[in-house]
């Protein structure tokens, strides 16, 4: 039985996209599918350049003759990779990739035939599965993150888009707001879930370990150093690493974190052989990088490497709507481990906790259910179960603890060595006898500005 024309009649009426681009990367031809999938009509298509079509699944070489024009042409092949096209009228298709390099006369791929199933509708579903279920499931958190409150909504949001980038994230907020859970979220949400995630704490090492926790080092690189290690890199690799308190890391290995991100290669301490590694970077601080910066302890161009996308964990004092769904949360899962037959708060309690400021976020919230756990016997906490610095006014407690959350006297101290000083915080620091962080902390505590100072 003979085919003859047959085959031109399957291409043109084949429900999926068909696509043919030779080894320069032009398009040789498409069937109607794959114009209506792209928007475009074939002689806008063929003899122009793949790249305009923005496939996320193109890993391009080069345009030289002797140079292979994608990683299909050295792979051979491809099979269900998924990838987004960019339609002509600017949206994007989800499609179903497939494909081979055709050999030509010498051997040589001299071009790919690629198949292409439009799957958006299933991934818009998908989108709206995930959507649906985490409205209807935000008591059980969100990858481990809890709130209903519009702050925490907006940053689940954020968390799922830059979850699908690659680019380094830089987290900002308060002790105690969760940077940690936020960067693992972002992990699990992404394309690296199932992946290593590796976290190291920049403040708790100095220079000498925290060079080899990174980057390891081989047997004999300093004293102790009796076997081979691997650094945090090579574990993360194609995972996440996460580095916490990263305005603690000396300016030395800034230096070399910089190369790292840019090179993506590494070199063990003693050695100076280059190792690959893919790993997606989050660093997260507390401290104010920009007066580090102006004080030349932290190096800028570092600084705008790891803080490609900014998000901001908001305090409690912003999210207070969220504090009854964290007490809770906190109340099962301590009385559980405790074996005590605990279920809730008393009116009175929940709203001494909804009054109060909390400098201490999250942690501080969960270290005073700990707190109320031990002094109630069972059923319901009651406000005589907290601890004193939530209960009591700041007139009460000013006279009897050193630390307080709110002292005006503090305040007051604070805001004539401010005026002093011209709102220099180093100087600040020097002349009450604390650090400039503690300055800082201050003056976000107390909400200072110029301008409330000088009204």
């Amino acid at each position: 039985m003979e085919f003859g024309g047959c085959w031109e009649a399957v291409v043109e009426n084949v429900r999926d996209g068909l696509l043919v681009v030779d080894n320069t990367g032009k398009i040789v031809a498409v069937n109607p599918s794959f114009e209506r999938m792209t928007g475009y009509i074939s002689s806008e298509l063929v003899g122009e350049s793949c790249r305009i079509l923005n496939c996320t699944g193109c890993k391009i070489f080069g345009e030289e003759a002797d140079t292979p024009w994608c990683k299909l042409f050295v792979m051979g092949k491809v099979k269900n990779k998924e990838c987004v096209l960019t339609h002509k009228d600017g949206r994007t298709v989800h499609v179903l990739k497939s494909g081979m390099a055709m050999p030509g006369e010498n051997g040589e791929a001299m071009a790919v035939v690629e198949t292409l199933t439009d799957i958006s509708q299933t991934v818009h579903q998908q989108e709206e599965i995930v959507s649906l279920r985490k409205d209807l499931c935000m008591d059980q958190g969100y990858h481990g993150l809890l709130g209903k409150s519009v702050p925490m909504q907006e940053l689940f949001e954020l968390i799922e888009n830059i979850s699908k980038s690659e680019a380094p994230v830089f987290i900002e907020g308060e002790s105690g707001t969760g940077k940690e859970l936020v960067a693992r979220a972002i992990h699990e949400a992404g394309p690296r879930k199932g992946k290593p995630f590796i976290k190291v704490n920049c403040a708790a090492l100095n220079e000498s370990l925290l060079e080899s926790e990174l980057f390891g080092h081989v047997k004999g690189a300093f004293t102790g150093a009796d076997r081979e290690r691997i650094g945090r890199f090579e574990a993360a690799h194609e995972g996440t690493l996460f580095l916490d308190e990263v305005g603690d890391i000396p300016l030395s290995t800034q230096v070399k974190l910089l190369r790292v991100l840019e090179e993506r290669e590494i070199e063990k301490v003693g050695d100076h052989h280059p190792i690959r590694v893919d790993v997606r970077l989050i660093s997260a601080t507390n401290k104010d990088l920009s007066q580090l910066i102006r004080e030349g302890v932290f190096r800028q161009d570092f600084y705008f490497r790891i803080n490609v996308f900014p998000i901001s964990c908001p305090s409690l004092s912003l999210r207070k709507d969220d504090i009854p769904l964290l007490a809770k949360s906190f109340i099962e899962r301590y009385a559980s481990r405790d074996n005590k037959g605990i279920h809730g708060m008393t009116r009175e309690a929940m709203e001494t906790l909804m009054a109060y400021g909390w400098p201490g976020n999250i942690r501080e919230l969960r270290n005073t259910i700990e707190y109320a756990l031990v002094l109630c016997p069972r059923g319901l906490i009651g406000k005589e179960h907290l601890p004193p610095v939530i209960t009591l006014t700041p007139v009460d407690l000013e006279p009897r603890q050193g630390k307080f959350v709110y002292s005006q006297r503090e305040r007051d101290e604070l805001a004539r060595a401010l005026e002093k000083n011209a709102w220099n915080q180093s100087a600040t620091a020097k002349g009450l006898g604390v650090s400039r962080v503690t300055v800082w902390k201050r003056i976000k505590k107390y909400g200072l500005t110029p301008e409330s100072l000088s009204a």
